[in-house]
């Protein structure tokens, strides 16, 4: 799964913070970094609330100053928090709230993303071309002006949104 990631949580940000300053290219990644865990096949970190947490302490670190680079960079630990809803993480306890519930359930079981029936995963990938569709549509995104001020500035329009 892969789009499935990028919808929610760009969809998630649009729905939630109605922002054209938010840059949806970072809030895209962030949704499908904690991916990166599966070349291990095992959660880790990144599968956590922790996990996402650490990234929002170290781009609010790392970024005092720079309010337009702190604003860029704030995509990725929003779109992490998104993947940990659209994932399932939330629902194992034991690794959402590593390791406040213990060390042990780290590295551990399945990926929670990749826990339901091949057909389930088929399913949400098209929900998520077809929301992605719908909504870059709406977002005037059929139009080359609109893509590629989205490619450059990962900016939407803001006359489009609402």
């Amino acid at each position: 799964m892969f789009f499935w990631f990028v919808a929610a949580a760009v969809l998630l940000v649009l729905f939630v913070f109605d922002s054209p300053a938010v840059d949806y290219r970072w809030v895209a990644f962030g949704g499908v970094l904690p991916l990166a865990e599966a070349l291990t096949g095992r959660p880790w970190i990144l599968h956590t609330l922790l996990g996402s947490v650490l990234l929002l302490v170290l781009v609010m670190a790392f970024t005092v100053g720079r309010r337009l680079t702190r604003r860029a960079w704030l995509g990725v630990p929003i779109g992490t928090f998104a993947f940990l809803i659209a994932s399932g993480s939330w629902v194992n306890g034991d690794l959402f709230w590593w390791p406040a519930s213990g060390v042990d359930a780290i590295g551990v079981g399945p990926l929670p993303e990749y826990d339901r029936p091949f057909g389930v995963l088929v399913l949400f990938e098209l929900v998520a071309m077809t929301a992605l569709v719908v909504i870059g549509r709406r977002l005037g995104l059929d139009e080359a002006e609109y893509r590629r001020n989205l490619l450059e500035t990962g900016r939407v329009p803001k006359e489009r949104l609402r």
